[in-house]
């Protein structure tokens, strides 16, 4: 019996065309690599709307029998804020289980059509139940100092969900759109102070790899890509960054928290067409105590 948990991040991309062939890809990865806790980002309702239809979540998650729960961040009308037709964007936690809790927290800094929260879900495991939350951060080149704000809530929010040296593992993920040289992200890995505090996660992908240099890709660490054809429409907003993360609190004693894997996933093609302008980010995480 494996005594890790597989997570899995990925910004999907809201309802992007083409649609259709992006959730297909996506399902059929997601099934081949067999995560036992998706944590989504850009999810939306498949018609756009703000009546809360059904979302591209609950489709993966029909297709791979898993549980989608989901949380709306932002809601807009139409006309509103330049959109042309009303709508809502959230976050989404796919389970094996039905989740045992959940919380939702709102994050400093919320603007008209881009508010942001932090979605957090207790799911059963082997090792017993842990939390795994999911972000998704302001996204502009000079919003530094609005993540900040937003990290330190994070790790608040974490802390309320219980972290002491007896406490179970817990699991954040999200797309962060920092890179680890940005204070927001030191911040989470303990290599800096904000707002006259200190925390530690462990970067999965650093546990186990070394940071991407100019030139590398995905397989280097790259989430943000110039060879995925769909982050064309973005790019000022700087490509090949590694932005998309898996953190995890201090490994403990007994090995628990342990990171066994990490990698850049979702990079297979439909006729040149990936599942999101993001791609995901898989790591395997201990969660039962060495024997």
């Amino acid at each position: 019996m494996t005594k890790n948990l597989r997570v899995l991040t990925l910004n999907f991309w809201g309802i992007e065309p083409p649609l259709d062939r992006r959730l297909a890809l996506a399902i059929a990865q997601l099934r081949e690599l067999a995560p036992d806790v998706i944590c989504l980002q850009e999810v939306r309702p498949l018609d756009g709307s703000v009546t809360r239809g059904r979302t591209t979540a609950e489709v993966m998650a029909e297709h791979l029998g898993m549980y989608a729960h989901y949380a709306a961040a932002v809601h807009w009308g139409a006309g509103e804020h330049g959109m042309a037709s009303a709508g809502q964007e959230g976050l989404a936690i796919l389970s094996r289980e039905h989740l045992l809790e959940h919380r939702v927290v709102p994050l400093p800094e919320p603007r008209p059509a881009d508010a942001r929260i932090l979605l957090s879900g207790k799911v059963a495991t082997i090792g017993g139940p842990i939390w795994v939350h999911t972000t998704h951060l302001h996204y502009r080149l000079d919003d530094g100092v609005a993540r900040e704000h937003q990290v330190v809530a994070i790790d608040e929010a974490i802390r309320a969900c219980g972290r002491d040296k007896d406490s179970a593992p817990q699991i954040l993920c999200g797309d962060f759109n920092a890179t680890p040289d940005s204070d927001e992200i030191r911040f989470l890995r303990g290599l800096t102070t904000l707002a006259g505090r200190r925390t530690h996660f462990q970067d999965a992908w650093l546990r186990l790899h070394r940071e991407p240099d100019r030139g590398d890709g995905p397989a280097q660490g790259i989430t943000w890509s110039s060879e995925n054809e769909l982050t064309r429409p973005l790019r000022s907003l700087d490509i090949d960054r590694r932005i998309d993360y898996v953190f995890v609190t201090s490994r403990k004693k007994d090995g628990r928290a342990t990171i066994h894997d990490c990698r850049v996933v979702m990079t297979a093609r439909d006729e040149g067409i990936c599942a999101s302008d993001h791609y995901g980010v898989l790591a395997d995480v201990q969660v039962v105590p060495n024997d």
